[in-house]
């Protein structure tokens, strides 16, 4: 019997990916819940390039708590929770309202779930493991916080207070509900302009400019492909213990970002040359790199039954291949041509 499946944050990177994979899957009604904050692309191309059937996808153009205070009383059988601040320069204009989104948007959405007993995920992020054990994160580690607080520390102890909140819920209630922590998620339609490193490398690759690596380019990271991510979702949602926790990252694509540079300009036939630059003359003094990081995901691999299929040379064939088919002015706008707004002045209460 067809179910009604919520997903918030539906037209971001991610979200988009998973509503067009349940679209194609299932004969299930699609409703996304979406201000379009993070949409990487105009909505009216996005849904072009996501073809969906008439009638199975509907939306709300709004935020979460719009949503859930107007219409949190409409059934639903599956919620799967995308919808965040995100992006190592997103959430720098967001300083100081971070922890009050990220959380209130999730216990809010618990309520609906537990209100009409539906199943939810959760997508929180690996940086709740502020770099685990020399880069190593495993879902049984404890978590690290560094005592320099930055608006990468609060994006990541409001997913791990959100996360917390889940799995003491399925303790005391009912409840099921799942984690899933992804491990760097790059593919066709991800933008630059959040400071995400593959589209940035992939469109000045093909516009022949020098190549920006941050640092010396030692950054250790596991890339996996969105097609991947998608196919954990699904099987988490289907699969997962109430009150589990999930990496989903391809350890066999470890490399640094330097390595990936190289791979780029490699795969997409480039002449482009590498310059090392500091990433807080980009983007100002509030910018703080990511530890290195890297998934242990033999939870994922042993209960869900997930595995990766996408190399990381993969994954960047298909960034080419996706950046050109685009008209010149979205290869701009996804490869992050013009910045983001990461002043002061971007905060909406200054």
């Amino acid at each position: 019997m067809p179910q009604r499946i919520l997903v918030t944050g539906g037209f971001g990177f991610i979200g988009s990916h998973l509503v067009e994979r349940l679209l194609r899957t299932t004969e299930d009604t699609i409703h996304v819940v979406d201000d379009l904050s993070t949409c990487p692309l105009p909505l009216e191309r996005l849904l072009e390039e996501m073809q969906p059937p008439d009638g199975r996808l509907t939306y709300d153009l709004c935020t979460v708590e719009e949503y859930c205070t107007g219409h949190g009383d409409v059934p639903v059988d599956q919620l799967y929770h995308l919808a965040s601040i995100v992006g190592p320069v997103g959430v720098i204009p967001h300083m100081g309202k971070i922890v009050r989104c990220i959380v209130g948007d999730t216990t809010r959405l618990m309520d609906v779930a537990l209100r009409h007993r539906a199943r939810l995920l959760d997508v929180s992020t690996s940086e709740v493991y502020g770099g685990g054990q020399q880069g190593l994160c495993a879902e049984d580690m404890p978590k690290i916080v560094p005592s320099r607080s930055s608006a990468r520390l609060e994006y990541a102890v409001a997913k791990l207070a959100a996360e917390t909140a889940i799995i003491n819920t399925c303790q005391v209630t009912e409840f099921h509900a799942c984690i899933i922590r992804p491990f760097n998620v790059a593919g066709p339609r991800q933008s630059g302009r959040g400071g995400f490193v593959l589209p940035r490398f992939v469109w000045r690759a093909l516009e022949g400019l020098p190549i920006q690596v941050f640092g010396d380019g030692s950054q250790v990271r596991a890339f996996t492909h969105v097609q991947d991510i998608v196919s954990g979702l699904l099987l988490a949602m289907a699969r997962s213990r109430p009150g589990a926790v999930y990496n989903l990252g391809h350890p066999q694509n470890k490399c640094s970002i330097l390595e990936l540079a190289n791979a780029v300009i490699r795969v997409a036939g480039s002449s482009s040359e590498m310059t090392f630059v500091d990433p807080k003359r980009i983007y100002g003094p509030l910018y703080e790199e990511a530890n290195n990081k890297f998934p242990v995901a033999e939870k994922a691999f042993a209960e869900l039954q997930w595995q990766p299929v996408y190399s990381r040379d993969d994954t960047i064939e298909e960034v080419v291949k996706y950046f050109t088919s685009l008209p010149e002015e979205l290869r701009r706008l996804l490869g992050g041509a013009e910045e983001l707004d990461v002043s002061r002045s971007a905060h909406p209460s200054l």
